[in-house]
Parts: C-alpha cells; sequence; structure tokens
C-alpha cells in the first residue's frame, strides 16, 4: 500500500490551455490497460527536459534530445507520445529507428514534423519495442484528444505503480493567474541522475525558451534528482517541461525578474509533489522518510551525506522492521565521503529524538524513544554537521519483503 498517498481527484486536475491529452489501449505488452499516451500541443509553445544521465540510454532518450536541438522557435514541439510495457532501452539502431517511427507516425496524424514529436518508453527493457501497436493505438489517441483526462494520462503512463501520480495548481505571477499540472510515474528503479520515472508538467505561462530550460533543470535538481527508492539509474528517465503562454501575461524573459522566480518555484513545489508520491507509492514501501543534513559546509557535501543514508539497504531495511539500529546511519555518515568530517561535532535525530552526539551515542537517548519514531509511518533522519550553513533534503522509503517479489516477478 502507498504511504499516505491517494490517487488523484480528477476534478481537481485543471486543464491547461493549449495542452490536450489522448489515450489508448495498444496492447502493448500486456492487454487491457491504458498504455499510450498522446500529448498535443499549441503552436509556439516552449518544451524543455532533463534526462537520464545512464550511458545505456534508451532509444526515445536519444531521439528526444536531438529533436530538442532542432527546435525551430516559430513552430516548437507539437506533441509527445508516451508508451508503457517496452522501455525501448538495451536495443541498438533498430530501437532508434522504431522511436522515430513513432514520430513519423504521430506527425502525420498532426500536421507536423517528425522533429517536432517527442517520443517516450518506460517498461522492460532490452525488448524491443512493438511499434506496429504503437501505430495502430496513434490514431485512438488523436481521436480522444481532450484537455481534461490529466487522470487517465497520468494511469496510462503507470508501470509497476500502484496509484496514478498527478498534481495540478494555480498561482498568480506577474497579476495573471498561471495554471501548473503535472503527472508522473515511477515507484522502483528510482535514484538521482535523474531519478524508471517519468514526469510531465505542463503550464500556460508564457515564458522565454531559455528560461523554460532553466526552470526545468532548477525543479529537476530540488524534486526527483532528490529522491531515491533502490538506488538503480534508470535507462529512460525523463522530465518535462511545457508552457504554452496561453496565460494573459507578458512573457517571461529575464531570468532575475520576480516572474521568472516565482515561476521556477511554483514549477518546483510542484515537482517535488509528484517525486514525493513516487517515494510514497515506492515498490513495497510501507514508510515514507525525510533525510535532512544541515549546517554543512556545502550543498554538495549535505547531499552526500543524505543519499549514503537514503541508499544503505541496511539502513532500510531496518525501518522496515521498526528496529532503532541507529548505529548503521553513523556508518553511512562516515562513509559518505566527506574526508575531513570530525564526527565530534555531529548530531543525529530521529524526529525530535537526539540519538547521537560527541561522536557516539547521547545519554539521554532511550531506545524506546527510538522505537517510538520507527513505527510511524513517515519518519524525518536530521543530521547537523556542525561545519557550515548549506543543507540539503533528500527522500526515500524502507525496503521490504514486497520489493524483492515485485521485481523478481516483474518480467511474468
Amino acid at each position: 500500500m502507498p504511504v499516505n498517498l491517494n490517487p488523484p481527484d480528477p476534478a481537481s486536475l485543471l486543464p491547461v490551455p493549449g495542452v490536450m491529452l489522448g489515450i489508448a489501449q495498444a496492447g502493448i505488452r500486456k492487454a487491457g490497460r491504458k498504455d499510450l499516451l498522446l500529448i498535443g500541443l499549441d503552436a509556439g509553445a516552449r518544451v524543455a527536459g532533463v534526462f537520464t544521465q545512464n550511458r545505456f540510454c534508451a532509444a526515445p532518450v536519444v531521439v528526444c534530445r536531438q529533436h530538442l536541438s532542432m527546435i525551430d522557435p516559430g513552430q516548437g514541439i507539437r506533441a509527445l507520445v508516451i508508451n508503457t510495457g517496452v522501455a525501448n532501452a538495451g536495443t541498438g539502431k533498430d530501437g532508434l529507428a522504431r522511436a522515430r517511427q513513432t514520430c513519423a507516425e504521430a506527425a502525420a496524424l498532426l500536421g507536423c514534423t517528425p522533429s517536432q514529436v517527442l517520443p517516450f518508453s518506460t517498461g522492460v527493457i532490452m525488448e524491443p519495442l512493438p511499434v506496429e501497436r504503437i501505430i495502430a493505438g496513434l490514431p485512438q489517441c488523436r481521436d480522444a484528444l481532450r484537455a481534461d483526462v490529466w487522470a487517465d494520462a497520468a494511469a496510462a503512463i503507470m508501470t509497476t505503480d500502484t496509484l496514478p501520480k498527478a498534481v495540478s495548481r494555480r498561482y498568480s505571477i506577474g497579476g495573471a493567474t498561471v495554471t501548473i499540472t503535472g503527472i508522473a510515474k515511477g515507484a522502483g528503479m528510482i535514484h538521482p541522475n535523474m531519478a524508471t520515472m517519468l514526469g510531465f508538467i505542463a503550464t500556460d505561462a508564457a515564458v522565454s525558451q531559455a528560461l523554460v530550460r532553466s526552470a526545468v533543470v532548477h525543479a529537476a535538481q530540488r524534486s526527483f534528482n532528490c529522491i531515491t527508492v533502490d538506488g538503480d539509474t534508470s535507462t529512460n528517465d525523463s522530465f518535462m517541461l511545457m508552457a504554452t503562454g496561453k496565460a494573459a501575461m507578458a512573457e517571461i524573459a529575464d531570468a532575475k525578474s520576480a516572474e521568472y522566480a516565482a515561476f521556477r518555484d511554483a514549477v518546483t513545489a510542484v515537482a517535488i509533489e509528484l517525486a514525493q508520491a513516487i517515494i510514497r507509492d515506492g515498490e513495497g514501501a510501507t514508510k515514507f522518510i525525510t533525510v535532512k543534513v544541515e549546517s554543512g559546509r556545502s550543498e554538495e557535501e549535505c547531499r552526500k551525506v543524505a543519499l549514503a543514508i537514503a541508499h544503505s539497504p541496511l539502513i532500510k531495511t531496518a525501518f522496515f522492521a521498526s528496529d532503532p539500529n541507529l548505529g548503521r546511519i553513523l556508518a553511512a555518515i562516515g562513509y559518505a565521503g566527506i574526508t575531513d568530517l570530525e564526527v565530534e561535532g555531529i548530531e543525529l535525530y530521529l524526529d525530535d529524538v537526539l540519538v547521537a552526539e560527541r561522536g557516539g551515542r547521547s545519554p539521554s537517548y532511550q531506545e524506546s524513544d527510538g522505537q517510538r519514531v520507527m513505527k510511524q509511518t513517515e519518519i524525518t533522519v536530521r543530521v547537523v554537521l556542525n561545519r557550515g550553513k548549506a543543507a540539503a533534503t533528500v527522500w526515500t522509503c524502507d525496503l521490504s519483503h514486497d520489493y524483492v517479489s515485485i521485481n523478481a516477478d516483474y518480467r511474468s
């Protein structure tokens, strides 16, 4: 069961002017489920994205990067095609050809060029993409294009997720009302750089291409690059930001303006909600864990410590068992790679409980206090390094028996 996560209320998901969505059951890997999504964008939309840093990146990631590098400011990206079931990764030149064929077929249906279409895939790695099923399903997607089906779109991109993930918010930016709606998928193979996750956020804000790119990088670093389920970086991770410019506002083009800061922070807030939903629905998760590292010399060293804790299978299994075997956290701090770390200055807290200080167990710490916190479904681990003013936060989950079962049976 997801940790304190409910399915999105379709009525709460706001249409974004300039964005249409169409879903089909294409039978890409399993019959009888939504598995193909077409996102159509009005001409002039600004689109940017960040992708996995896995060197064995999937064919659609390669094609997306190429098409984004070819953007014509007067036309822009007109469509995104997302399939689940098969990742089209580890498929060589044939996989690239199938991804490009997907773009060509979508472009023919929508009256644009193939380079104006971005393909995305998620699912099993090293299986050929059944492009003929995608081609057969695309007309259904086109005919079903609507502005108000974000909940169906979130369901159509799921793999091992137990719930769709979607967030919608309205903000006032520069005196104009701006809509931001996003969907994401992911439950396992989640690890920064990027954290198999896909994320798509759309807004009607008017923003220059350069600042859409800047905002998506900023948001990713503070959301999807701050989550980890199992430490595995997927071949397909992609996070896209689409700005249609339909809101009644002047285009935001100054990176130093208050309007850009408000836009960037709004996108980041939506991205954080989606990223946290992925962790709450982590494969087999029973607990949602926030790891905060404070008073470091740099954000980078704080992230190193936070990720060392969040990645540790020993720590994650202890959380699953509600066992306050908290020396494992000290060990992770010690091997995080901060070579000049003075352990005597570190404080470790479990929620409000001071666990360790001055290089060892705090005299005030009681095992019963640790057990009380460990039984909660939401827990905060706070590490105070006492060597500077920087901080970083990472979100993770516990590691349960079900995680092993889910991944052992993934292809069956």
